[in-house]
């Protein structure tokens, strides 16, 4: 794993280790690697893997079990999901729709590059938030 500047390396981490639970690859009430399992298979120092458990924890994304180690909590999926969403639609959309504007892009422009490019399934069919203040279908 490749990790940027820009975020501190255990919320990289956490991010990833959300990606799996995501992705089906860890489920919802099944035991996870340990610390130092994940922290061998990802070249870091348990220390930081340690950090990250306790950041899922305090999420309620994972739970400890003393003794048994590190479990997926059964409604960690929506919590994920939930999170991902409020940051996109706070933190990332208004860029998008500042790029998009600078760019004279509408959401029709959008929804056609959904229609003939190579888009995951239903993109084109969705219909998108704005934040108060974005005309997205007159720009300039």
């Amino acid at each position: 794993m490749e990790f940027k500047k820009q975020k501190a390396i255990y919320l990289q981490i956490a991010d990833s280790l959300c990606h799996r639970v995501v992705a089906g690859e860890w489920q919802p009430g099944g035991r996870i690697p340990s610390v130092r399992e994940v922290a061998a298979e990802l070249g870091v120092n348990p220390n930081t893997v340690l950090r990250t458990f306790e950041h899922l924890q305090g999420a309620e994304i994972i739970e400890m079990r003393r003794g048994l180690g590190a479990f997926v909590t059964t409604d960690a999926v929506g919590k994920i999901l939930r999170e991902q969403r409020r940051h996109f639609l706070e933190e990332e959309w208004p860029d998008v729709c500042r790029r998009m504007r600078m760019l004279g892009l509408t959401l029709s422009d959008l929804e056609k590059a959904g229609r003939n490019r190579s888009c995951p399934t239903g993109f084109a069919a969705r219909r998108f938030p704005t934040p108060t203040g974005w005309d997205l279908e007159s720009p300039g």
